[in-house]
């Protein structure tokens, strides 16, 4: 695949920048440990300006991944627990009328932070699910017909486990579009599982953990991998995977030019990260299944999105 060069030979990063982003992934590796490809999607998710979807059974670090994130970039951080009977006003606030001034004054939810964790968000019911919707999409919330922004940045980390369905509700493919990558962790090595168990505990070093980001530095980043150069033959390639998953045996759905949308912001933050600034087909690559496996609607018995993404993923050539 030919690769025309970007038009200017300006860096987008400097090199404290660059310095300083490649802290912070050494930071959250050290708190994950052996997994270093998870640990760079969420930070791709991050600087992309997507959410992220982490499935996967209890106890892997879906969630010591988020506060490791979160206080290794120096961001405002909320946990929210999904469960049934939580209302979407536990998760974006309520207007409470306030008798001395005689009005409703509005009580900001867990959902007004810059890094959300919701904590198994399959077990709430759709109403509250599809209270995050507009948060995910727009940055914003509207309560009682006012519009209240969200800070910037807004960052989602949803976690959800494939196993245990009894009393979930599965997450519409609308909610599923919100997030930009969807991935599991899985069992450390056994290398890393020794360290885990032998080492200190995590939640403890996570709470020592400084931030090497922050929150300027974060708006820079983002700025900068938009900027990473993406050639016309790459666009060629991303447009000949979206025609391909439309006609794939076992796609009933295919990707939407969103999801080619989506696919080519997570490139650039991707190939930003092993600091280039052009986007290799290696790059889509590597994210094509994450990116795309929860987007894809399979036939029955068709397997699962993630397959299908793979299977399609094979069958275009890269020219």
């Amino acid at each position: 695949m030919a690769h025309d060069a970007p038009t200017s030979s300006a860096r987008i990063l400097t090199d404290a920048l660059r310095d300083s982003l490649t802290r912070a992934q050494e930071q959250v590796n050290g708190l994950v440990l052996g997994k270093p490809q998870e640990v760079r999607m969420a930070f791709v998710a991050l600087l992309a300006g997507g959410h992220v979807l982490i499935e996967d059974l209890p106890g892997l670090g879906k969630t010591t991944l988020a506060h490791a994130v979160a206080a290794t970039v120096g961001l405002s951080f909320q946990r929210v627990q999904f469960t049934s009977d939580l209302l979407p006003a536990d998760v974006l606030g309520v207007s409470v009328y306030d008798a001395a001034t005689r009005r409703f004054e509005f009580h900001a939810g867990p959902v007004f932070t810059q890094v959300l964790l919701a904590d198994e968000i399959n077990r709430a019911p759709p109403r509250t699910q599809s209270a995050l919707l507009e948060a995910m999409a727009e940055q914003q919330v509207t309560v009682d017909g006012v519009t209240h922004a969200l800070p910037e940045p807004f960052f989602v980390i949803a976690t959800q486990n494939p196993v245990d369905l009894s009393g979930t509700f599965p997450l519409p493919d609308s909610q599923l579009d919100r997030f930009l990558l969807r991935f599991s962790l899985g069992y450390p090595g056994a290398e890393s599982e020794r360290a885990l168990l032998t080492g200190a505990d995590r939640r403890e070093l996570i709470a020592q953990a400084m931030p090497v980001l922050g929150q300027d530095d974060v708006s820079a980043l983002r700025a900068a991998a938009a900027q990473v150069h993406a050639s016309q033959a790459l666009v060629d390639y991303v447009q000949a995977l979206l025609a391909r998953s439309r006609q794939h045996p076992g796609v009933r759905v295919g990707l939407s030019p969103r999801a080619g949308l989506a696919l080519l912001r997570a490139a650039r933050a991707y190939a930003l990260l092993l600091g280039r600034e052009h986007v290799l087909p290696e790059d889509v690559q590597a994210l094509f299944a994450a990116v795309s496996g929860h987007r894809l609607v399979p036939e029955a018995e068709a397997g699962s999105g993630a397959a299908l993404a793979k299977a399609v993923l094979h069958a275009v050539p890269v020219d």
